[in-house]
């Protein structure tokens, strides 16, 4: 049975739960109850779109939960922080057919929605062997925890759906080629004159019987040509994979169900490829990368012999140079991980930084010059709404988010024309102005927002003297028979 919170009410039954500066009825976890796997699914996939799970992942939990009457159900627990990521939650769950309830440990009621805009309490706790207590305005339930669900691991196992809008998406690629077809197609490569890099992983062997790993090509390009992807996509043994966040890839064709960009939980160093119809496969470390024109053929002249004819100088062609420019596209926003800052919105900056979770004031990083904030953030930028956003095009060099550079260059020609020494983080405005930022100057976001607290020493003072100083004694005698008798009588003299 739940009751209602009223306005200024104090006073509640369920243990944990307060009130926060808006009155809402709250305990320091969030809870989801889903009724199955795919649901939960549903649920990581509708809150991925829009919001980022990197400032919950820390506290989040997944469970198998089963109920007195042997229904599995499935919970996902995470730090409620306030009631603003609450109703962000709770909107969320209701869509994908689930409850959201809010506790501290055991006992959790149902957050509040429009019959109880400040949330609800347990009239009665239920005195019950059992590892969680759920308590909503249609029933009262008793769980205990099975197993926990790691939310890794579930990523693994999801297929990706096939989605063939991807395979016409700009940008670089990985390319993952079974060992008989790498040479040629390294070989494919110089001869095109695609500016590409190769690398040899190892897996475990697919089967016992199988004794050697398995070796397969792996090929980073920054821009695979148009006329080449027809080839690649449809010849057996190789995949081509558009990188959807920091070291993981999604197979051509396909689109992965969640939001793996808002699931930051594979590592940086590491590289794992979802392939459409077999099982994602995943390298703990990428393996070392060489340019492919290291395997382009080597001709030796014979020692010895003397130069047949002698080199003429030619007179140099007529340049053709163009100067560069940056042109609005109607190609939707992917990869947007920075921001431009200009001095008159840091103000704005400020006030937003109160609000930012503690994972993005942790990975987020931030440079301050005289011609504003330039902030980067490899799990995308979208928390931070102010400035100007850029996309990272080649590593160090961004462009505006909406905007393409004109000619037409492939990232990696560009960032050699500009001819920036390296250490430098380069960023083009719509105007294509390039100003370059020093690595080094990039900090922490939470090291360089929090300013210096003043503090005030107090001296101790000394109890040495205090020790030293004797405590005087007070004895009680008896004072005999005759108390007063050293006392004089004196009569006053009649005037």
């Amino acid at each position: 049975m739940l009751v209602r919170v009223a306005l200024h009410q104090t006073r509640l039954r369920t243990p944990g739960l307060g009130l926060d500066a808006k009155g809402v009825a709250l305990g320091s976890k969030g809870l989801v109850l889903l009724p199955s796997l795919d649901r939960l699914v549903a649920f990581l996939a509708l809150y991925s779109r829009s919001s980022s799970l990197e400032d919950i992942l820390r506290s989040l939990t997944v469970e198998i939960v089963k109920s007195k009457l042997g229904a599995r159900e499935v919970t996902l627990t995470f730090g409620s922080e306030g009631s603003d990521r609450m109703d962000r939650v709770a909107e969320v769950a209701r869509l994908a057919g689930g409850y959201t309830f809010t506790g501290t440990s055991r006992h959790f009621v149902q957050y509040r929605d429009a019959a109880a805009p400040f949330g609800y309490d347990a009239g009665e706790l239920l005195a019950q062997d059992g590892g969680l207590f759920l308590y909503h305005s249609s029933f009262t339930q008793a769980y205990a925890v099975e197993r926990s669900v790691e939310l890794r691991a579930l990523l693994l196992r999801l297929k990706p759906h096939l989605d063939p809008t991807t395979l016409r998406e700009p940008g670089p690629k990985w390319i993952l080629a079974e060992k008989g077809l790498g040479p040629a197609l390294i070989g494919y490569f110089i001869r095109s004159n695609v500016d590409a890099e190769v690398g040899l992983g190892e897996w475990p062997p697919d089967t016992s019987f199988d004794d050697a790993p398995v070796q397969r090509y792996v090929f980073r390009v920054a821009d695979v040509p148009s006329r080449m992807m027809p080839m690649l996509a449809a010849t057996p043994g190789i995949g081509v994979f558009a990188p959807v966040a920091e070291g993981v890839g999604v197979e051509l064709g396909f689109r992965h169900p969640v939001n793996l960009r808002a699931c930051p939980v594979f590592e940086r160093e590491g590289l794992v490829l979802f392939r459409g119809r077999d099982d994602a496969l995943e390298l703990p470390k990428l393996p070392a990368l060489g340019s492919v024109s290291a395997f382009a053929r080597v001709e030796l002249q014979a020692e010895g012999g003397a130069a047949a004819h002698k080199a003429v100088r030619a007179g140099a062609p007529g340049g053709v140079s163009l100067a560069l420019r940056m042109v609005p596209t109607t190609d939707p926003w992917r990869g947007v991980t920075a921001t431009w800052v200009k001095p008159h919105e840091l103000p704005l900056l400020r006030r937003i930084a109160y609000v930012l979770g503690p994972e993005t004031l942790r990975r987020a990083t931030v440079a301050f010059t005289s011609a504003g904030a330039f902030l980067r953030h490899a799990a995308g930028i979208e928390s931070v709404p102010v400035g100007e956003f850029f996309r990272e095009v080649h590593p160090g060099l961004y462009i505006p988010a909406g905007y393409d550079p004109l000619p037409a260059v492939s990232p990696d020609v560009l960032h050699r024309s500009i001819g920036a020494p390296g250490g430098q983080v380069l960023f083009i405005g719509r105007d294509a102005t390039i100003v370059g930022v020093p690595q080094e100057a990039f900090v922490s976001l939470e090291n360089a927002l929090l300013e210096a607290q003043t503090w005030a020493p107090l001296s101790a003072e000394a109890i040495e003297p205090a020790l030293a100083t004797r405590i005087p004694e007070l004895v009680l005698e008896s004072p005999g028979v005759l108390p007063l008798r050293d006392l004089g009588a004196k009569v006053e003299p009649e005037g």
